[in-house]
């Protein structure tokens, strides 16, 4: 306990799935935590009031994280609220399962702007906010086993995060290399128990249990992840335990890429 005491965190898609997972652990371990999500507001909302009711500090901020306009004034409202930014966990995202013949420019699009440009933007407000603060910070953008291997009915997904993976390490060299106290690393995990899965699921014809079967057997270890999984990488990755990591990439994957 207390591994990300007297640090405010921050966590985009934060009122479910992995993004959930994080906001309860993270404020566990010390951290003021600030929700934000575009739609899930009520969720939201009780999520930050759960995590009060049992001793820790959260708020939630409605967020859509394609909108440049709506990143400065969250960023602003954080600040103002508790007068630092220490991590970013840039989580927001969406899935498509359509092969590239079957995906349409506006599916393409909706993908790229949300799984893509959303971590651009929240790196580039976070980083700003983050320099001088004197504080050791830190920026985990949740990847994906799919920026490292081909799923032939995801081509966005898969290009999507594939940018998500590159950025963070150019992103990660130029905060080194300007002196920053900044980290930037990607998380990727592989199939884990979500909402996005069950879409993906609906998305191939599937039920969710189905699909979590035949997902399952693709992973040496016999099962798809649990968002605390990825959570709890994540940890190491905003406390200052991982001081000297950045540029890096943290697989979580019941061993799915190790074929």
């Amino acid at each position: 306990m207390g591994r990300l005491k007297g640090k405010v965190a921050m966590i985009t898609g934060g009122a479910s799935g992995i993004g959930r997972a994080h906001a309860q652990l993270f404020a566990k371990e010390g951290a003021k935590v600030v929700i934000t999500t575009r739609r899930k507001v009520a969720e939201g909302t009780a999520l930050a009031e759960s995590i009060k009711k049992e001793g820790g500090e959260a708020t939630f901020i409605k967020l859509d994280v394609t909108k440049e306009s709506e990143w400065r004034e969250v960023i602003n409202e954080v600040i103002r609220e508790y007068g630092k930014l220490n991590i970013l966990v840039n989580n927001a995202g969406v899935s498509l399962a359509k092969t590239i013949e079957d995906t349409s420019l506006d599916e393409w699009n909706l993908v790229m702007d949300i799984n893509s440009t959303g971590v651009f933007l929240g790196t580039k407000y976070a980083i700003e906010t983050m320099k001088n603060n004197g504080e050791l910070c830190s920026i985990i953008n949740i990847s994906s086993i799919d920026a490292m291997v081909g799923e032939a009915e995801l081509p966005a997904y898969c290009a999507s995060k594939g940018a998500v993976r590159s950025l963070t390490k150019s992103v990660a060299l130029s905060c080194a290399q300007a002196g920053y106290n900044i980290r930037v690393n990607s998380v990727h995990p592989g199939y884990i128990h979500t909402e996005l899965t069950e879409k993906e699921a609906q998305d191939s014809g599937l039920t969710p249990e189905q699909y979590f079967e035949k997902v399952g057997k693709m992973h040496p270890i016999g099962r798809i992840g649990e968002p605390i999984d990825i959570a709890y990488i994540s940890l190491y990755l905003a406390s200052d335990e991982s001081r000297w990591v950045t540029g890096g990439e943290f697989v979580a994957d019941g061993g799915y890429i190790a074929r």
